[in-house]
């Protein structure tokens, strides 16, 4: 317990925890919860259910719960219960986290036999930033009437490809789950749809230097949603218009810029030529909002940069707003396994959607997306950055683009924006990119400050 000794306690357990562990019997020892703690002592619970009833679960958090072979030893296929269920249950005790203990909820349990490994465990006491350590002597107290079993995968185990061909990773993704087309074109297999023309023109205009106002007025025009939107947007509180916007050429001249339509153009016709899937993980942050929240970040973050080295703030912007397009891809190329894929991001709020993916399809979201941009043709700088956008160590071509990204969504996460564990960012990245964190925070907290008309900004995304 050496790793715990000398930390600081600045938080209380709730009374009803301790009172439970006080009925039982239970010593245990506050400990803040910090990154340097290890995974493998950390006890995650997750409460699932179906048809039959409620089961807690409980594995540690250098493992992923795998639902299939937790259906193949308990003849059940549960689910995650839903948000608003477990946080009813947990307001009754005053909690806002489930803690490992079987007796609060009163319900079976199933634990990984790899848990009692461990000499001490540290299990959540219901409040964030708090884990109460107990001995694995005491811990087996607590699970007297639970049942042992394997259905844990290690994430030791699950290995992410960050220099093989993402063609070809993406190839044998598909073949294993299309065993009678094994002999088919990549194209063919994942069934892409045509990048639409309006599409190709856009994508034209952008690479033209010397693009005109009429020229991006004309292809706007031509499509009535694509107009309806950019007038929105020109007329919306975030960009603070002072008159009335009457025309599409008004709202690129006097509010939007030629870039910035371009970009919102480009990012809203690509989104909808797969369109969202109908499932989403519970508790998930919309996909537009993520978008949008992360592209004005990284526009911040990109004008903070110093001047002599700053990248195109224009595709910044872009590569915010195309980051998570893999998880459309996903949900368009494998629609039978992305429930799946959402069930366990549901069980395993500890684990990067990234290696949820590996294990379950061998593929990522960021190596569907780069390969997309790459087949599509579109700009080499957004392909690293969809590609490499959670690789904090990141130092290869057009590294800033990747950093960026990687650096607003770390730092959205940490003011509850975003799935994945909250790990601190590196100083070497914001070093590289020329931003202090502090500076870098600010950029974060100015973006959210206007958080009402960025909402008004998804909303606007998400009309047909």
């Amino acid at each position: 317990m050496t790793e715990v000794a000398s930390a600081p306690v600045v938080l209380r357990t709730p009374s009803v925890i301790g009172q439970l562990l006080g009925d039982l019997a239970i010593t245990y020892r506050e400990v803040p919860d910090h990154p340097g703690l290890d995974p493998a002592r950390k006890v995650q619970a997750v409460l699932l259910d179906d048809t039959v009833g409620v089961l807690m679960v409980l594995f540690t958090q250098n493992h992923l719960l795998d639902l299939n072979r937790l259906a193949d030893l308990i003849g059940r296929r549960m689910t995650a219960v839903s948000a608003e269920r477990l946080e009813r249950m947990l307001d009754k005790h005053g909690l806002t986290q489930l803690p490992g203990l079987p007796a609060l909820i009163n319900s079976p349990c199933l634990y990984e036999e790899q848990l009692l490994l461990q000499p001490a465990l540290l299990i959540s006491a219901g409040k964030p930033g708090l884990l109460l350590e107990v001995t694995q002597k005491d811990f087996k107290r607590l699970l007297n009437n639970a049942s042992a079993g394997r259905f844990g995968e290690p994430l030791s185990e699950i290995k992410l490809d960050h220099t093989g061909d993402d063609g070809e990773a993406i190839t044998r993704a598909v073949q294993a789950f299309t065993a009678r087309r094994i002999q088919q074109r990549l194209e063919a297999t994942i069934e892409l749809p045509p990048l639409a023309e309006s599409v190709r023109k856009i994508m034209r205009l952008r690479s033209d230097p010397d693009v005109t106002i009429d020229e991006i007025t004309s292809v706007v025009e031509t499509d009535p949603a694509l107009a309806a939107q950019v007038m929105s947007w020109a007329s919306s509180s975030y960009y603070a218009s002072q008159s009335k916007i009457r025309s599409v050429e008004d709202a690129i001249v006097r509010v939007l810029g030629v870039d910035l339509v371009i970009n919102l153009a480009l990012s809203l016709s690509l989104g909808k030529s797969l369109g969202l899937p109908k499932d989403n993980p519970q508790s998930s942050t919309p996909y537009w909002q993520q978008s949008i929240y992360t592209a004005a970040v990284i526009e911040g973050l990109t004008r903070a940069m110093p001047r002599e080295k700053r990248p195109e703030v224009g595709l910044t912007y872009l590569a915010g707003l195309l980051h998570n397009f893999g998880y459309l891809l996903l949900a368009h190329v494998f629609p039978p396994h992305f429930s799946l894929i959402c069930r366990h991001l549901e069980v395993n709020p500890h684990v990067s959607h990234s290696l949820i993916e590996q294990h379950l399809l061998g593929i990522s979201r960021e190596q569907m997306g780069a390969w997309l941009m790459g087949f599509w043709g579109m700009p080499g700088e957004l392909t690293v950055a969809v590609r490499f956008q959670h690789d904090p160590a990141y130092i290869g071509t057009d590294s800033d683009y990747p950093n960026l990204v990687c650096v607003a969504l770390g730092l959205l996460r940490s003011r509850g924006i975003g799935h994945g564990d909250c790990a601190p960012l590196p100083d070497a990245l914001f070093e590289r990119l020329g931003v202090p964190r502090d500076k870098a925070e600010a950029v974060v907290g100015k973006v959210l400050e206007a958080e009402v008309m960025l909402r008004e900004m998804v909303a606007q995304f998400g009309q047909p």
